[in-house]
Parts: C-alpha cells; sequence; structure tokens
C-alpha cells in the first residue's frame, strides 16, 4: 500500500513538470501512506451482528389439501434463528447507521459494536430491499465519530478508495485500491436491480454495509457486492452509490418508514446501435421510452412512447437503472429538467417533470373477507401505481392483488402476488366485486388468475 501510494503521488507531482518517472527522493516521500486517512475514518465504522426467527420449513405435504391432514402432527416444525453478520457506517454523531438491507433487514435483534469495543442495541428506521439500504438508530448514543458524505458524482474512475468492513468476521480491515468503474446497472442486488461504483479494493462476506470511503475520508459509498465465482474477492465489488444513501438519511432524519421514490409511470430500454439507427439516432445514447402510464408526470411533460430521454438535470442516463436512480437521488417533490430526442430529430428537446410519490388512484380499498365464507382470511387490495411500485410490479398492472390468501384459498393454491380476474361467474375488477363474490354460498368454486403474467385457474369443492 505505501508503495502504491508513493507511485500515485509521484506521478500527480512529477510528470506534470518533468514528463518523466523519478523514485522517491525524501523520507517524506518513502513515509506516505494510507494510515491517516484510516485513522480518521475506522471509528465510524462499526460490526454488525443481527438475529432473526424464523419459521421452520414446513414438511412436504404441508400445503397439500389432502395430505396435509394425514400428516398435520408428523415431523413438529420448530422455529429457526439465523444470524448474519455485516458492517455499517455511522452517519451523524446521535448514532444514525447506513447499512445493507440484506444485512438487517428482517432482524429482530440487532447488536452493534464500535471500532472502541462499545456496544448499543439498533432498530431499522427505514429499510429498502430494492436499494438493500436500511438506516439504523442506536440507542442511547451521542457525541459518536460520523463520516461525511461525498457527492458521489464528482467520483472519477482511478480515483483511489479505501474498503473498510469486517470480512469474515476477523475483525476491522481495510483494503486499498481504486474506483474501476462506473454507472454499473447490469447486476441484480437484493430484491431489484441498482446503480453501483465498482471498485477494484478488496470486498469479502461481512463486508457488506461497510464504507467506500476517498483520500479526504468522505464516505463515496456503501459496499455492498462482489462479483465472484469462488465466494471470496476477485478485484470487482461494487459500492451502492453515497448521493442515494444521502436521500436515505434525509427520509429516515424526516420519520419516513418506507422509501420514498419518485414514481415516472414509464418504462424503456437502453438505446444499441442497431436501435439507434432505427431511431435516426447519429450515436447510440440514453433510454428510449417504450410505455408510459396515462398519469405519468412524463406524459404530462410532453413526452411520448419513442422518444429517447439521454439526459436528467445534468447527468447521462443510459439503462433504465440509471434513471431509477437518478430520480431516486433527487427525491420527490422536486422537478427536474429531462433532455430528450424525439424520433427523427436531429435537436434536442427539454422538458421539466415533476417528481410525484405513485398515485393512490383508483383507491386500494383493503378487503379482508370475514366470517363463514369459503374464502374468509383473504386479503386483497385494488392495484394502482402505489401498490404495483410496492410489489414491484409492472407500471400498467390493473385488477384486484392478493396480499394475503387466507387459510383455504392459500391450501388451494392462490398465492400472494396473484391477480383476481374472476371468482365463480363475477369477474373481478375492484376490491369490492371480492366481498360481492365471497358470499356465494354454492360448493363448487372456480377462481381465474395472473401470476406471472400467466393466467391460471383454480377449480375445487367444498
Amino acid at each position: 500500500m505505501i508503495r502504491l501510494a508513493a507511485i500515485f503521488c509521484l506521478f500527480v507531482t512529477v510528470l506534470p513538470a518533468h514528463a518523466e518517472i523519478a523514485v522517491p527522493e525524501s523520507r517524506a516521500q518513502i513515509g506516505l501512506s494510507f494510515a491517516p486517512v484510516v485513522r480518521e475514518t475506522t471509528p465510524a465504522v462499526v460490526n454488525i451482528y443481527a438475529r432473526r426467527v424464523v419459521a421452520g420449513q414446513a414438511g412436504p405435504f404441508a400445503d397439500d389439501p389432502f395430505f396435509s391432514d394425514l400428516f398435520r402432527n408428523f415431523g413438529r416444525v420448530q422455529p429457526q434463528v439465523q444470524n448474519s453478520l455485516g458492517s455499517g457506517v455511522i452517519v451523524s454523531p446521535d448514532g444514525l447507521v447506513v447499512s445493507n438491507f440484506h444485512v438487517v433487514g428482517q432482524a429482530t435483534e440487532i447488536r452493534v459494536v464500535l471500532n472502541d469495543r462499545r456496544e448499543f442495541d439498533a432498530e431499522v428506521l427505514l429499510g429498502d430491499e430494492e436499494a438493500d439500504l436500511a438506516i439504523l438508530r442506536l440507542k442511547d448514543a451521542r457525541n459518536l465519530p460520523a463520516l461525511t458524505l461525498r457527492d458521489s458524482d464528482t467520483v472519477e474512475v482511478g480515483d483511489l478508495v479505501l474498503a473498510i468492513g469486517n470480512p469474515f468476521g476477523i475483525g476491522q480491515t481495510v483494503s486499498s485500491g481504486i474506483v474501476s468503474g462506473l454507472a454499473r446497472s447490469a447486476l441484480s442486488i437484493g430484491g431489484g436491480r441498482g446503480y453501483f461504483i465498482q471498485t477494484d479494493a478488496a470486498i469479502n462476506p461481512g463486508n457488506s454495509g461497510g464504507a467506500l470511503v476517498d483520500m479526504s475520508g468522505r464516505l463515496v459509498g456503501i459496499n455492498t457486492a462482489i462479483l465472484s465465482r469462488s465466494g471470496g474477492s476477485n478485484g470487482i465489488g461494487f459500492a451502492i452509490p453515497a448521493n442515494l444513501v444521502s436521500r436515505f438519511i434525509q427520509q429516515a432524519e424526516a420519520g419516513v418508514t418506507r422509501f420514498q421514490r419518485p414514481w415516472a409511470g414509464v418504462s424503456g430500454q437502453p438505446v444499441d446501435a442497431s436501435l439507434a439507427e432505427a431511431l435516426g439516432l447519429k450515436t447510440p445514447q440514453g433510454v428510449v421510452l417504450t410505455e408510459i402510464h396515462p398519469d405519468s408526470p412524463f406524459r404530462a411533460a410532453g413526452l411520448r412512447p419513442g422518444d429517447v430521454v439521454v439526459k436528467l438535470g445534468k447527468d447521462p442516463v443510459n439503462t433504465p437503472q440509471e434513471m431509477m436512480f437518478r430520480l431516486s437521488a433527487e427525491g420527490v417533490n422536486r422537478r427536474i429538467a429531462v433532455t430528450y430526442k424525439h424520433p427523427g430529430e436531429a435537436r434536442s428537446r427539454t422538458a421539466r417533470v415533476d417528481l410525484i410519490a405513485p398515485p393512490e388512484t383508483p383507491p386500494r380499498d383493503p378487503v379482508t373477507v370475514q366470517g363463514r365464507s369459503v374464502l374468509a382470511g383473504l386479503s386483497v387490495v385494488t392495484l394502482n401505481p402505489a401498490v404495483a411500485q410496492e410489489y414491484g410490479m409492472p407500471n400498467d398492472a390493473a385488477g384486484v392483488l392478493v396480499t394475503d390468501p387466507g387459510p383455504l384459498a392459500g391450501r388451494v393454491g392462490l398465492r400472494t402476488g396473484d391477480i383476481l380476474l374472476q371468482i365463480n361467474d363475477l369477474p373481478i375488477g375492484i376490491t369490492a366485486d371480492v366481498a360481492r363474490a365471497a358470499r356465494d354460498s354454492g360448493r363448487g368454486w372456480y377462481i381465474e388468475y395472473l401470476r406471472g403474467g400467466r393466467r391460471g385457474v383454480l377449480r375445487f369443492r367444498v
């Protein structure tokens, strides 16, 4: 590490003046190291021990409508305790900590250990599986060391960075490297796709939630994943940019418990060479809009399917994931300039788009079937953009969504996330239709549903 730091400084200071490589000429140059940055930053990086209790794995006949009664008392299911180990970063002196959702998101007990061996209980204030971020609050904490966030849009490929965390549970460890790539969005982390800074600083299991810092000790990103076939570091690690982390911190401090990301109401795809030629573009760039919801703020600003979004604000966008990151980092209740191109036009257009929360229209009107109905316990909501975003469904999803199938409907095969289309002879459009259908007293039942874009049918008698 010392040699790397010395070479870096020599390139910066010697090459512009002499256009030649030189060896260190003084004890000061030989003694250059990352130690000052490490001393400043490591106290704000913590170890996280999370624990959760999950239901034991049920037997193979547990959901079978016939055999489940026969094997009801066979192989008693015991709850299981799962432990996870990760890292976190203190971002405020009063005990606000950032980590990964996959480390703490579903934990029932969280213990945080500081670099000076102090220990605190913690609770999750705000978590989001899609972004794989969680904000914790340390109980009874004050005057803690905290890191300052850097504007991650100013990071460049080649910048020196340090990755700090607790790999394999062996204790706090620091590894050095450079930013080896930006705008990485072609991989899945947690429950969805993201947008990452790539680094060759060694990141290993247990580093999740740790800090990626620059040479000024500022937080560049939160280490979250590696690209590896063996499970160890191969020099390709990914960090969630600090600009998105900053938005999470702001919402957590405001008391928000579910991350609020702007609703675009659009679907799109990257523009490759063949698509650029078909659209009459000189170079492949941007995201072509394939679908726009009738209530989308992009439609209200004048954009139409086939338009190519090339910039959000001052930043270029080339994938739907990058576009979603830019919107999320900007936040709701704001306005952003969108630069786009209309097919066949050489010049670019600019529109001002309002960043809004997903609308609750039509109303979700949650319903849980009560009484002695065959569908008793079935919980449903009417789909709207807000519900679709919560459940990771397409913008144009419509109908009635199952949020809990209930005991009997679950046994015959209905699942959370199914979209109900018809119950017996009654088409289902809103939750009131489900309540009406549940009053049927017949013995034969017919339920038509949509699951993962495919239609299915359940037929049973009671």
